[in-house]
């Protein structure tokens, strides 16, 4: 059996431009805060709105966009003052093309989280992505700051690649690697 460690590897080999890597992150803080109760909230409402957020997460992985949609709004409604399912709302309101009601949900998610925490580190993430396709580079490079600084390596590398001056080094780089060709120990071995 592969460990969280070992998933999250395989994860940022197979899928390295996905800020999916965050989920070893998250599982490691959901372990230390298993026994403690998220936000205070009565922990039989709170299971039952977790349930309804998977099964709105598993229908937006399984294409069902409308029943995603549909279950995460009933965990919201549930627990409106749960960040989680707001976060998770955004991404099937993202997929669904529905960007500036993504955008609502996000700022409330990073507003009930109080900007801390995986559930606010993922919504910089993911607000950092929308600014960033708008051509928002500014108010991108500030969400993916935040959320570097919650620890998120996939806004680190974000941040890495919006650097004019990392840009220029890789552009350099790259064009010396190819007027050299390989190295010489790895023409010899052909």
């Amino acid at each position: 059996m592969a460990t969280t460690w070992d998933r999250a590897v395989l994860q940022t080999i197979f899928h390295p431009n996905v800020p999916f890597d965050e989920d070893f992150q998250e599982e490691e803080e959901e372990g230390a805060q298993q026994d403690a109760p998220e936000g205070g909230f009565d922990p039989e409402l709170l299971r039952e709105a977790a349930g309804l957020e998977a099964e709105g997460i598993a229908a937006a992985e399984g294409g069902e966009l409308a029943l995603a949609l549909a279950k995460l709004t009933q965990a919201i409604q549930l627990l409106p003052g749960r960040a989680s399912a707001f976060n998770n709302r955004a991404q099937a309101l993202r997929l669904k093309g529905d960007v500036a009601e993504a955008l609502q949900d996000l700022e409330a998610a990073l507003k009930l989280s109080r900007g801390a925490g995986p559930v606010a580190r993922q919504g910089f993430v993911q607000r950092g992505l929308i600014q960033r396709l708008q051509g928002h580079d500014e108010a991108a490079r500030s969400s993916f700051e935040q959320a570097a600084a919650l620890g998120s390596s996939f806004a680190c590398r974000q941040l890495a690649l919006m650097n004019p001056y990392a840009a220029l080094c890789n552009q350099m780089l790259s064009e010396v690697m190819r007027k050299e060709g390989p190295p010489k120990w790895e023409k010899e071995a052909c």
